[in-house]
């Protein structure tokens, strides 16, 4: 029997975006683009996922460029991915606040062996997006345009369709973004019946840049909603 690391790395090895983007915007697919991090991406999964165990799904919007970008592994930069996941890296250091919010609540809920057996992180597109501004590259959300919103509906669906034939739960999906996130991938389950519920968390993102006094507060409701 496969198990979920086998699963997980053949679909990220074979992500390809066939969509036309709108101009001035670009695709963000590290795996294709750097040896270091199909090595990580290996260790990563074949370290928390070797096994046949159901999780749950967990919906980001797309990677970043400090953080998936680098590593390929959602919400971790390349400081959590050497402290936290024990995994090396070598070369520049980058550092994504969803990160720093993600591995506090990692290790809250009781570290990452034991929450990566729980639960599975992709993204409504899990390939990134960036734009030039002021002559230099920026992340660009899945939403931020609405011909790259229709750009990436089918991949999206795809995608989901692709991951849900693997044993993952689908009694509830949870949802990192209380606002547009949330309102796609509701849109997205009206049409196909995806999941039981969508539950939705506020980004980790927002927390870390504007809630920072309130951090504690949000790693509770995180725990909460995911039965610890």
């Amino acid at each position: 029997m496969q198990t979920l690391a086998h699963h997980i790395l053949d679909f990220l090895f074979n992500l390809r975006f066939k969509g036309k983007l709108p101009s001035g915007i670009g695709i963000m697919n590290p795996l294709t683009e750097n040896d270091q991090v199909k090595r990580i991406v290996h260790a990563f999964y074949t370290k928390f996922y070797n096994d046949t165990k159901p999780r749950q799904l967990i919906l980001g919007i797309n990677p970043g460029r400090h953080g998936a970008g680098v590593t390929g592994v959602p919400f971790t930069d390349t400081k959590r991915l050497k402290q936290c996941c024990g995994i090396t890296y070598e070369g520049r250091e980058t550092h994504e606040p969803s990160s720093v919010f993600i591995y506090k609540m990692i290790e809250a809920y009781g570290g990452p062996q034991k929450f990566y057996s729980n639960f599975y992180i992709s993204a409504v597109s899990p390939l990134g997006f960036t734009r030039l501004k002021d002559e230099k590259e920026i992340n660009y959300n899945y939403y931020d345009d609405p011909a790259l919103l229709r750009a990436v509906y089918p991949f999206a669906v795809n995608c989901l369709k692709k991951q849900l034939q693997w044993d993952l739960r689908t009694n509830v999906c949870f949802c990192f973004g209380t606002g547009k996130n949330e309102k796609f991938i509701r849109t997205l389950n009206e049409e196909h019946k995806f999941f039981g519920k969508v539950v939705a968390l506020e980004h980790p993102r927002f927390i870390v840049q504007y809630k920072s006094k309130s951090m504690d507060a949000y790693i509770d409701k995180y725990l909460e909603a995911f039965g610890r």
